[in-house]
C-alpha cells in the first residue's frame, strides 16, 4: 500500500532532513585520510544524539549496530564502520537516516578522500547526474518506471557503467521502508503512477564494473563480485502538484554556530 501524506507529515520530515543534512555537512568538514569510518560513526552519533537531540534511525534497525552505513570503494551499501584508515583516492558513501519527533529523513552522499582518479571522478559525476535526471521525471502523472529508465539510460546507455539491481529506492513516512519500491533500472511507462502526497527516495548505486553483488559474513555489507568501485547518492522527495520537493538538498541548510563549535571541540 502506498501511503499519501499531508503537510503535517511533510513539516516533520523537513525538520528531520535539516538535522540529517547538517550531519552530512559536519562530516564533510572532518573527513580526511587517516580517519577511520569507526571514527566518523562515533562523531556522527555524538552530533546527532547529544548535540541535535535526534535519533539515528539506522542504529538498531533490524539489528544494524551502527549510526551510519559507511561503504568504501567496492562496498555497495550497508557498509559496517571499521578501524581501517581512509586512504587517498578512496570513495566513501555515507548513508544516514534521522528520526526527529516522528519525522523521518534519509539520504546518502558520496565523498572523495583526497585526490581521485579520473575514472573514479567520472563514476561519481555520472552517479549524481543520474540522480538529478531521475528527479526531473518524478512528476505527478508519470510512472515509477520512468525513474529507473532515466537512471539506466544515463549510467549504462550513455556512460558504460552499471546500475546495481539488488538495492532500490523506497517510500518513507511512518516507517523507514514503505511502498512504492523504486528500482533504478527498467522501462519507462511501467509501475505505479506518481501522485501528490507520495514520499520516496531515489538512491542509485552504480559500479565501474559488474553490478552483481555478494554479502560479507556480517550479513549486511554488500560489495561488487569483481571488486569494482561503487558510488551512491540518495535524495528524499515529497511529491507536490507542481513536482518534487528535494528535502535532503544540502544546499538548503547550513551549519549553525553551535554546530561549528561542536566540530571544533570534538576530539578524534
Amino acid at each position: 500500500m502506498i501511503r499519501i501524506y499531508n503537510e503535517t507529515y511533510f513539516e516533520k520530515m523537513r525538520k528531520a532532513a535539516e538535522v540529517l543534512c547538517q550531519t552530512h555537512l559536519a562530516l564533510k568538514e572532518v573527513i580526511r585520510p587517516g580517519l577511520t569510518t569507526n571514527d566518523l560513526d562515533k562523531f556522527a552519533n555524538k552530533f546527532i544524539v547529544d548535540h541535535k537531540k535526534a535519533i539515528p534511525a539506522q542504529l538498531g534497525y533490524q539489528g544494524f549496530p551502527f549510526t551510519l552505513c559507511t561503504s568504501v570503494n567496492d562496498e555497495i551499501c550497508h557498509g559496517y564502520p571499521t578501524d581501517r584508515p581512509l586512504r587517498e583516492g578512496d570513495i566513501l558513501s555515507i548513508d544516514n537516516v534521522i528520526n526527529l519527533d516522528g519525522g523521518l529523513a534519509d539520504s546518502c552522499w558520496t565523498y572523495k578522500i583526497g585526490k581521485m582518479s579520473e575514472e573514479d571522478q567520472k563514476l561519481v559525476d555520472v552517479n549524481l547526474e543520474a540522480l538529478n535526471r531521475a528527479i526531473k521525471v518524478a512528476l505527478p502523472g508519470n510512472r515509477i518506471g520512468d525513474i529507473g529508465a532515466a537512471i539506466q539510460e544515463c549510467v549504462e546507455g550513455e556512460n558504460g557503467f552499471s546500475v546495481i539491481r539488488d538495492f532500490i529506492g523506497h517510500g518513507i513516512g511512518k516507517e523507514m521502508h514503505e511502498d512504492p519500491q523504486v528500482p533504478h533500472y527498467g522501462k519507462a511507462g511501467r509501475g505505479p503512477r506518481i501522485q501528490p502526497g507520495m514520499v520516496f527516495t531515489i538512491e542509485p548505486m552504480i559500479a565501474l564494473g559488474d553490478w552483481h553483488m555478494k554479502l560479507d559474513d556480517n550479513g549486511w555489507t554488500a560489495r561488487t563480485v569483481d571488486g569494482s568501485k561503487v558510488s551512491q547518492f540518495e535524495h528524499q522527495l515529497i511529491i507536490h502538484e507542481d513536482g518534487p520537493e528535494i528535502i535532503t538538498d544540502q544546499s538548503l541548510y547550513k551549519l549553525t554556530e553551535e554546530d561549528l563549535e561542536f566540530i571544533k571541540n570534538y576530539k578524534f
